[in-house]
């Protein structure tokens, strides 16, 4: 029969010897359902490093939430108005009707893009804050893209005038930009500030 063991100390027990831990109090659980303990899991003689744990896919922390936010948002903002023409036609282009004219402006949807999966595949705080270079530099390329666009404006050619005004959407990705570079540079967070789950005896009445 399966032996028992505290959940807590890992004292061992013969099945029917005990209901609960003379030391802990915890309740008694079979020992191939408990997960390693420390010791086991330190048995190379390194300490435990929580930094390199990983964390659920769906962790929205350390800078996450906000970036994949807004790469999101600025993929969307990417088909929203930029341009609105008044002259010699009356037209408006999108960020992607822009890229098909000017192909340097397809570097903001492919920023935006391949952000996403840098920062969704990075789970240990570690792989987070090796990311930070790789991260930064995606989201400040749609920024420099807006920047680019609001410092060089087009202009008329042949000797006809072209006037027109920058619309919402081109605004919004330069703001987008900035606040996921921001992020992008501490993505990660700090190593000598994080919850450790592993060894707590949070809920176990102590003796």
């Amino acid at each position: 029969m399966a032996l028992l063991a505290c959940p807590f100390c890992r004292e061992l027990f013969q099945p029917g010897e005990r209901a609960s831990c003379p030391v802990c109090g915890v309740k008694l659980a079979a020992l191939e359902k408990l997960p390693a303990s420390a010791h086991a899991l330190h048995e190379d003689g390194l300490p435990h490093q929580p930094e390199w744990d990983p964390l659920p896919l769906t962790y929205l922390g350390r800078g996450r939430a906000v970036l994949v936010a807004c790469a999101v948002a600025g993929l969307a903002v990417f088909f929203a108005p930029w341009v609105h023409v008044t002259m010699p036609d009356i037209v408006g282009y999108s960020g992607f009707a822009l890229a098909r004219r000017l192909g340097w402006v397809w570097g903001a949807a492919v920023g935006w893009f391949v952000l996403v999966p840098t920062v969704v595949t990075r789970r240990t705080i570690m792989h987070m804050r090796g990311a930070r270079v790789a991260a930064s530099f995606l989201s400040a390329v749609p920024g420099v893209t807006a920047s680019i666009l609001l410092a060089r404006p087009p202009h008329g050619s042949h000797g006809v005038p072209l006037h027109f005004s920058f619309e919402w959407g081109l605004y919004a990705t330069l703001a987008l930009s900035v606040a996921a570079l921001g992020s992008a540079l501490f993505f990660g967070g700090r190593v000598d500030d994080i919850a450790v789950r592993r060894g707590s005896s949070a809920g176990q009445v102590m003796h």
